[in-house]
């Protein structure tokens, strides 16, 4: 009985407010979390290696491997052992990360229009923007069969992404 007051105690001291929107920022506000979430859904990228590799903002290891355990923490990512090298970790989105598909698609097409992105990136966000809510439900059935084992859908939304993307990109 002791150690769950302690607990409740701990986490409501870890908390500036019970406000969602407070505690969302406290999962995911930071300048890397949701960076390292986006190069997983869109970069199909799942290892450390992968996600330092490839990361276009040029994340730090040491900030990288923080996020990763935050995020694991957080229960956002699971991480499991490699097949091929046990003493490698492949990360795996969970539900909650998941559910954040709208989030990123509202948060890249405020960016597109009041920011100044990439060319690059403005059509990336104006292809997600476009699909809508249908087309962001159908990337979350796919990211649920890639990431926590659901059945396949017929439909790839990351195909059907990267294919607009292709043509809107072939167009301006």
């Amino acid at each position: 009985m002791q150690v769950e007051f302690f607990r409740r105690i701990v986490v409501t001291q870890t908390r500036r407010s019970g406000c969602p929107i407070n505690l969302t920022l406290e999962q995911i506000g930071d300048r890397w979390s949701l960076i390292v979430i986006r190069d997983i859904i869109f970069g199909k990228r799942r290892s450390y290696g992968a996600l330092l590799e490839h990361n276009e903002e040029r994340i730090a290891s040491n900030i990288l491997a923080s996020r990763l355990k935050h995020l694991t923490e957080s229960g956002l990512l699971t991480r499991s052992s490699d097949p091929h090298h046990k003493q490698k970790g492949v990360y795996s989105l969970t539900e909650a990360a998941i559910q954040l598909v709208p989030l990123i698609a509202h948060m890249a097409a405020w960016g597109a229009r009041h920011t100044q992105p990439s060319k690059e990136a403005s059509l990336q966000a104006e292809v997600l923007e476009k699909g809508g809510a249908s087309f962001w439900d159908a990337l979350m059935d796919e990211l649920r069969y890639l990431h926590l084992g659901a059945t396949q859908p017929a439909r790839s939304a990351l195909d059907e992404l990267q294919r607009d993307y292709k043509k809107l990109s072939v167009e301006r």
